[in-house]
């Protein structure tokens, strides 16, 4: 892939590796205490502090960010229907992205998410640190840690939780450098992923 195609999608997917500016300047504030849908869908989180909305790496994703996707950045995925990806495919016939199944394991999500990333990201590094069932949106879950970088970027750290509801994949994902970065917005991440709820979706 050429290296102004692999600069356009890693835009696309995460905005953690351009400038933060623009993507504040444009983004819509999120207050805190507020219930709020996010990614297009039936999933809401209560912010407990006002987050900007940035990117949409897919039709149903989308980004958040309190100083800047480079410094921390909450991505909703809301309502993953089978057979279809976490992000916009940019090279459908050279580099295909995986596909989800309502029929996946929690381990078969975690290799689905790597595969995404590995895949957008075209050389991007990533390890997943743990695995584990976690509630999620008042249903049984997963959560799992990782790692990853995109060239010479810093060194990222990530965390997923999310649940298959209705046959559709919820999720929501939390990612900042690991040093100092990281650990200062971890709370609001968690308060904010405990928050979620699905409506109007039959639980299965």
């Amino acid at each position: 892939m050429q290296k102004s195609k692999k600069v356009a999608l890693a835009l696309v997917v995460s905005a953690a590796f351009v400038g933060s500016s623009a993507v504040l300047a444009a983004g819509r504030l999120k207050p805190a205490g507020v219930a709020v849908a996010v990614a297009r869908s039936g999933l809401t989180v209560t912010p407990d502090r006002a987050w900007n909305k940035g990117a949409r790496p897919g039709r149903l994703s989308e980004s958040w960010t309190l100083d800047g996707l480079s410094i921390n950045e909450l991505t909703f995925y809301g309502g993953i229907a089978d057979n279809t990806t976490l992000f916009r495919e940019v090279s459908k016939s050279e580099r295909p992205l995986p596909r989800f199944s309502k029929t996946m394991l929690i381990p078969d999500i975690v290799q689905l998410f790597e595969s995404s990333y590995r895949v957008a990201l075209s050389s991007a590094l990533f390890t997943v640190e743990t695995i584990e069932p976690a509630p999620f949106a008042g249903t049984d879950g997963f959560r799992f840690t990782y790692n990853f970088a995109v060239g010479d970027e810093v060194k990222r750290k990530g965390e997923a939780r999310g649940a298959i509801i209705g046959g559709k994949l919820y999720m929501v994902t939390y990612e900042a450098p690991r040093i100092h970065y990281y650990d200062r917005d971890y709370a609001s991440f968690v308060k904010i992923a405990e928050s979620a709820r699905v409506a109007a979706v039959k639980k299965k």
